[in-house]
């Protein structure tokens, strides 16, 4: 299935900074927002962002995948959409990181509404750079 979202990030941290950075709560909450993870594959858990007059902030998920540190994929469900998140990370020759970001599984209807993808797109543009600064950070 080709991924209705499709990114990549280059960074100049190893891959083992980029992996916490997507697992661990804490440092998940600084370029995405508040949660309940923990890569355990089954583990449910909550995205929780400010609520506004078209959503109420939360996303459900379910971690699918952990692959320590190359591939990490779980569940986004909200405002009465499912889809799946997939993190995939490669070590590159001179010990940065190269990360892909996959997104599948939108709706006909949500892909059909004009703007809707590019708005997912854009959010997860904007999140990979505020990933960056919380890499550059540590």
């Amino acid at each position: 299935m080709k991924p209705d979202v499709s990114l990549d990030f280059q960074f100049t941290s190893s891959i083992e900074q980029v992996w916490n950075a997507l697992t661990d709560s804490e440092t998940l909450a600084k370029w995405i927002w508040k949660n309940d993870f923990k890569p355990v594959v089954g583990h449910k858990f909550q995205f929780r962002a400010e609520p506004n007059e078209w959503w109420d902030g939360i996303v459900n998920s379910e971690v699918l995948v952990v692959d320590e540190p190359n591939l990490l994929s779980y569940t986004w469900e909200s405002a009465g959409e499912s889809t799946t998140v997939t993190w995939t990370l490669t070590k590159n020759t001179d010990g940065t990181t190269h990360l892909h970001f996959d997104q599948t599984g939108f709706s006909e209807e949500t892909k059909a509404r004009q703007g809707a993808i590019e708005g997912a797109k854009y959010s997860w543009m904007q999140m990979g750079e505020k990933l960056e600064k919380v890499l550059i950070e540590q």
